[in-house]
């Protein structure tokens, strides 16, 4: 009887299941491959040798030999003088009385530099812009105070000026930078009005041209510049020749300014090379820097000035290191733009007529296609915008000098006529008119009408530093302001927090707590300034990131 045999499973599957698994396989060897790319080659690639038919094949075969000999001779020695050093350390650790004099002095100047690194870092850089200022002040002969020509005596400092004078027998000279950004009749008449009172140059600094596309990096070698963009430094340059003969002795010419007036820039003019680091962020320059222009005469760099915070909303928008200070964007073109020719303001940048600031943020930010998440206009960036153009290189807007002379209180004619003596005004002046006409300047209806603020006061001393937030304090409790009213929670920090509170900006400080304002001033103050925002709206921004 036959044996029934067994019935096998069928292999066969449906189209669906088949195309599936094929699809997973083909998956799974992507990965594996994807993986094996990453790791790289594990089978190192066989040297091939030196052919056969290449000539002088022995003498190659000798060299490979040769250096491979080298190279184990030379793992050999290194091994042996780890060994050495492992040695030494072990005598170390069990007589420490031996080669303790050789370690001990190594150990203390490590600590003393980890100590002064420690110190500067926790030291408030408005003090270390302070101490390096006093030092390019006492090592000068000379100082140049360089101005911004848009407004050139919103860029004078009283306090800077008097202590130049306290100081002895030193000369301060003005250099009116930036001299391509006004009109030529403006630019005369602000010349007429300074040289009463100071030696005066006209100058405008060479700058780096920058790519299309590309922002072009500052190297740490050196780049020529083209000595014809610069305008005024064969006249700057004459008045220190001329001064340096006349004292008969070499001199030191210390560089002074408020930020973003072009103090490094004049330097590499003079220099015609890339030796200072320039840029469009506030602050750049926080430590003096001696650069060498010939045998005779050497040029001091220094950073910039302090602001104080007792001076006006668009003093301290335009004057305040963005750097060190915590301003807001907002307040600071507002400020500004509260000070500016309302009517120019619509024709330079293209916008329909405005009320009040905020309306002109939003056509700004709606016209260069600043939006926020959800089509909104960005308010905050154009703000940004139209601070960092003011601030910078480029805007165009002038201010009228004052009608009449009048010297200021730390100057009087007999410190006049010492700070012109031993400099030769007639060349001076016959180089000025020549740097006038070279310099292409806007044309008067290009250019923005501004109203200057005066002089910008600034603080010297580092007690004073630590020292204006109480003050503020006195002058609330005096106006009538009373901090018990204020939430818990914020009385809490401010009892807490005293040593945090010492480090805000001064920007900061005067536009939070700005004194109570009668009606009468409410209506004098011009419509278009911005009102105060929250607290959570406006947080504490860093300004010089966005702009390097």
């Amino acid at each position: 009887m036959k044996r029934p045999k067994l019935k096998k499973a069928s292999k066969r599957m449906t189209c669906h299941k088949r195309y599936k698994i094929q699809k997973k396989v083909r998956e799974h060897h992507r990965k594996l491959r994807k993986e094996a790319k990453k790791r790289g080659r594990k089978k190192p690639r066989k040297d091939p040798g030196v052919p056969n038919s290449a000539p002088f094949k022995e003498a190659l075969l000798r060299e490979a030999e040769l250096r491979k000999r080298q190279l184990e001779e030379l793992k050999q020695q290194q091994k042996l003088d780890r060994q050495k050093e492992q040695n030494k350390k072990r005598k170390l650790e069990t007589d420490p009385d031996v080669e303790l004099s050789n370690t001990e002095p190594v150990k203390e100047e490590l600590g003393q530099r980890k100590a002064k690194k420690a110190r500067t870092s926790k030291q408030n850089p408005k003090r270390l812009y302070c101490q390096e200022l006093k030092k390019v002040i006492e090592a000068s002969d000379v100082v140049l105070e360089v101005l911004d020509a848009r407004d050139p005596l919103g860029c004078r400092c009283p306090q800077v000026e008097e202590a130049i004078i306290r100081g002895g027998q030193k000369k301060l000279v003005l250099v009116l930078n930036k001299s391509d950004l006004v009109p030529k009749e403006n630019l005369e008449n602000w010349l007429s009005y300074l040289k009463k009172e100071l030696p005066t140059v006209v100058f405008k600094a060479s700058t780096q041209r920058k790519h299309k596309r590309k922002s072009v990096k500052v190297k740490k070698k050196a780049a020529p510049f083209k000595s014809e963009v610069c305008v005024g430094k064969e006249g700057l340059w004459k008045l220190l020749e001329d001064f340096q003969k006349t004292s008969g002795k070499a001199i030191h010419v210390g560089v002074i300014g408020f930020p973003n007036v072009g103090k490094s820039s004049v330097i590499n003019s003079l220099k015609q090379e890339q030796i200072c680091s320039v840029g469009v962020s506030m602050g750049l320059t926080r430590c003096m820097q001696v650069v060498p222009l010939d045998k005779q005469i050497t040029i001091i760099d220094s950073p910039c000035f302090i602001v104080s915070p007792l001076n006006s909303a668009p003093a301290l928008a335009l004057r305040s290191p963005a750097s060190i200070e915590v301003v807001k964007p907002l307040e600071a073109a507002s400020a500004i733009l509260s000070q500016a020719d309302a009517q120019q303001v619509v024709l330079k940048f293209t916008v329909p007529v405005f009320t009040n600031s905020l309306e002109f943020f939003t056509s700004l930010a709606q016209r260069r296609g600043l939006h926020q998440k959800g089509g909104s206009p960005n308010v905050e960036g154009a703000a940004k915008v139209l601070w960092s153009e003011w601030t910078g290189a480029s805007l165009g807007y002038y201010c009228h000098p004052p009608a009449s002379w009048t010297p200021p209180p730390h100057f009087n004619e007999s410190i006049v006529t010492d700070m012109k003596w031993g400099f030769d005004l007639e060349e001076l002046e016959k180089n000025n008119a020549y740097s006038i006409q070279a310099i292409k300047s806007p044309h008067l209806a290009n250019s923005i009408l501004f109203q200057s603020s005066g002089l910008t006061n600034g603080v010297i001393d580092e007690k004073d530093i630590t020292e204006q937030l109480p003050k503020q304090k006195k002058q609330k409790q005096e106006q009538g302001e009373s901090y018990e009213d204020v939430n818990t929670d914020q009385g809490i920090v401010d009892e807490e927090g005293d040593d945090e509170s010492l480090d805000m900006s001064p920007a900061e400080e005067a536009c939070e707590a700005p004194p109570e304002k009668s009606q009468a001033d409410k209506q004098s103050t011009p419509s278009f300034v911005l009102d105060k925002t929250t607290e959570e709206e406006d947080d504490a921004y860093d300004f010089s990131t966005d702009y390097i």
